[in-house]
C-alpha cells in the first residue's frame, strides 16, 4: 500500500490520532546513521540495517525484506536526492552535513525505515519495463512494505519512508 505524501514520518507509526505534530510513541528501538555519496554507501547501509535488526532479534525473513527496502531507498536517495546538494541547488538551502540519513525505528511489531536527503523532488514510480536496467526500486519497496510514502519536500529536502511488519 502506497501513501503519498505523509504529513510526517511519525504518522506511519501512530497508533491513535494526536493533536501534537511532534508526538510519536516511544520506540522499542532506534538507530540512525549518516550516509555519504561513495560507492560503498549502499552496502554499508545494508550492513548497518542487518546489524541493527540482529540486535533487535528480528527474524531472518523480515531482516531480508527490510534490508532490501533500505537498499532501494538509499539507492534512490543517492541517485536522485543528492543532486540538489551540488551546484545548481537551491541558493537558500542549508549545506547538508552528509548526503543522506538512514533511520530505523522498531515500534511494537513494525519496523520503520526512513531515508532523508536534500533533494527537492518527490519520488516517482516509473511504469514497469521488463527491458529496462533500472526503475523497479519503488515497485520493490511497495511489494515488501505494508505502507510507504514521503514527507513533502521543502528547502531542506524530504524523507522517504516504509513500514514492514514483523511477522512469524
Amino acid at each position: 500500500m502506497t501513501t503519498h505524501p505523509a504529513e510526517t514520518v511519525h504518522d506511519a507509526l501512530r497508533d491513535e490520532p494526536c493533536e501534537d505534530n511532534w508526538w510519536m510513541p516511544s520506540p522499542d528501538g532506534f538507530a540512525a546513521c549518516a550516509l555519504s555519496g561513495s560507492a560503498r554507501t549502499v552496502p554499508e547501509a545494508r550492513r548497518f540495517t542487518r546489524a541493527t535488526l540482529a540486535g533487535w532479534q528480528t527474524c531472518a525473513d523480515v531482516t531480508d525484506d527490510v534490508t532490501l527496502v533500505v537498499s532501494e531507498l538509499v539507492s534512490n536517495a543517492l541517485r536522485y536526492g543528492t543532486q540538489a546538494t551540488g551546484e545548481g541547488g537551491a541558493p537558500d538551502a542549508p549545506v547538508p552535513f552528509c548526503d543522506a540519513w538512514l533511520a530505523l525505528t522498531r515500534q511494537n511489531s513494525t519496523v520503520l525505515c526512513a531515508v532523508s536527503d536534500a533533494g527537492p523532488g518527490a519520488p516517482v514510480v516509473k511504469p514497469p519495463d521488463a527491458l529496462s536496467e533500472s526503475g523497479r526500486g519503488l515497485h520493490i519497496v511497495d511489494q515488501l512494505s505494508d505502507a510507504w510514502g514521503w514527507t513533502a519536500p521543502d528547502r531542506t529536502g524530504k524523507t522517504v519512508w516504509a513500514t514492514v511488519s514483523m511477522r512469524g
